[in-house]
């Protein structure tokens, strides 16, 4: 073997080495926030158990409340269920059970802002 062989063998060790330890890392990465799932977009509906956001890409999903567990925040402040309305901006910590998602914690954003009529 030459010199340049074996150089190009060290490399591709290296590169397998390095891909195989990112690997191994890569389910420690994904679930680094404690396996919750985000859903983020505008209420569409509440009600005493659940709340439905529609999403950017204009997908309505539905996500429980836990009345030990769902926590309600805005600006990181705390606040009751019922100060959340239709219109409002959210991002949810959401962790799956029993097959349903089931809100951690409800963060309340600002609500979209109505556009202005246009006049003719």
């Amino acid at each position: 073997m030459n010199k340049h062989s074996i150089n190009t063998t060290k490399l591709k060790i290296h590169a397998a080495i390095l891909a195989i330890m990112s690997l191994a890392l890569l389910p420690t990465i994904a679930t680094a926030h404690g396996g919750e799932e985000h859903v983020i977009g505008t209420v569409t509906k509440i009600s005493d158990t659940s709340i439905t956001v529609k999403t950017a890409a204009g997908k309505s999903v539905e996500v429980g409340f836990d009345a030990k567990m769902t926590t309600y925040e805005r600006a990181k402040q705390p606040i009751q269920k019922t100060d959340i309305k239709v219109g409002d901006r959210v991002v949810i910590h959401a962790m799956e059970m029993n097959e349903k998602l089931v809100a951690h914690t409800v963060e309340i954003g600002k609500a979209t802002a109505a556009k202005p009529a246009v006049k003719p």
